[in-house]
């Protein structure tokens, strides 16, 4: 009885999605949940819309690769650091000028890796680096985009840069931060931040659809039978072309599509391994992490006291979560811009990874509206009584 009372409460996560894709807030999605509830393993997918629409209409499948924008955040470059603080090869509040002595510049001192995990580093949000490189490109005919050079380029300009407040004392989200800390695992390692992160983390857990997905030789989009496998994002005015198959994020494209900010993709189905596998170390029923160093990733910092960041992952903000309203407060998540989340519940054991193409062929919205709703129609399921 229980059961067909729960079925029929998710076809609301079903409409839900039809009627915003009918609307224009997104062109697809694929949703998967699952929550364990005496003694069973309560479990949902969606499937829905389009994968792209132009040039050519490509329905959604459950096995769409989706630019996960900054979840590329959590899931490869936290990740990646987790390891190397357990093996010993950085710490936490090392100063990141121990690693990149060139970050020290314009009073960056005392600036440590904990300050750049909870975005409380002082570095601004966000810089249109790639504007700068299109325009050096225009002028000097030499190709940038995608080379070592606009990497670096990059780098120096965060590099010698000035602070907007001093370290821990705000917290505000942004990419610069984890450019930093991808670029500093890319110098603890002597490896390519896409090549760590496969050794350590994508192949040792069974991701064999998760990589980052460097540029086709010559820069250009991929060719079509590559595309199609892949969600489509956004009509992109300084590429000519719809994004598709090829990282969103101006800065990570022109770095080549491997950052630490942006460039990942995935299936929903990685996703909600790599979620699985967090829960089941945070719970000490696997090994594949550190139990002790996964849990403290998960802990809010407080930097500053008011902030909600734990190191590398979101937390609720009561009243005002894309998890909506019945997540825990022991819960951790992130977003990305291109209509992409994961929200773990280390309570409930409750798990969604809501994976979307919101901004292909649809203006840019700063406002989401969808991911609460979704995450409260299924959990609202999930905790139903007959």
């Amino acid at each position: 009885m229980r059961k067909s009372v729960i079925r029929r409460k998710l076809t609301r996560v079903d409409r839900a999605l039809d009627k915003a894709i009918e609307s224009g807030e997104t062109a697809g999605a694929v949703v998967l949940a699952r929550m364990p509830r005496e003694g069973e393993l309560l479990e949902h997918a969606s499937v829905r819309g389009l994968a792209a629409s132009r040039p050519e209409r490509v329905p959604m499948g459950r096995e769409t690769l989706f630019d996960l924008a900054s979840l590329t955040k959590p899931l490869a470059t936290t990740s990646a650091l987790l390891w190397l603080v357990q093996d010993g090869a950085v710490a936490l509040d090392d100063p990141v000028a121990k690693h990149l002595p060139a970050f020290a510049e314009r009073g960056k001192e005392a600036v440590t890796l904990r300050h750049l995990l909870t975005h409380s580093s002082g570095l601004k949000p966000w810089r249109a680096f790639h504007e700068l490189l299109v325009e050096r490109e225009r002028k000097t005919g030499e190709r940038l985009i995608g080379t070592p050079s606009a990497r670096e380029f990059v780098l120096q300009r965060i590099c010698r840069s000035a602070l907007m407040h001093e370290p821990g004392a705000a917290a505000v989200y942004g990419d610069l931060d984890f450019i930093v800390l991808g670029a500093l695992v890319e110098s603890a390692t002597r490896q390519s931040l896409d090549v760590f992160c496969d050794a350590r983390i994508f192949h040792p857990l069974g991701l064999s659809h998760t990589s980052f997905l460097r540029p086709p030789l010559g820069g250009g989009a991929p060719p079509e039978n590559v595309r199609r496998h892949f969600a489509a994002t956004e009509n992109c005015p300084w590429r000519g072309r719809i994004v598709w198959g090829e990282v969103h994020d101006p800065n990570a494209s022109v770095m080549g599509g491997v950052a630490g900010h942006a460039g990942l993709f995935a299936s929903a189905d990685d996703v909600m391994r790599y979620a699985q596998i967090l829960l089941d170390v945070y719970h000490e029923r696997s090994s594949a992490f550190p139990p002790e160093l996964v849990r403290a990733f998960f802990t809010r910092q407080h930097l500053p006291k008011s902030s909600d960041w734990a190191l590398g992952w979101d937390t609720p903000t009561k009243g005002a979560s894309s998890s909506g309203q019945f997540f825990s407060e022991h819960s951790v998540g992130h977003l990305g811009f291109t209509g992409t989340s994961l929200w773990i519940d280390l309570d409930r054991e409750c798990i969604v990874v809501m994976l979307t193409n919101r901004i292909h062929l649809i203006a840019k919205r700063s406002q989401y509206k969808l991911r609460p709703l979704i995450h409260d129609l299924l959990l609202e399921s999930f905790l139903a009584d007959a």
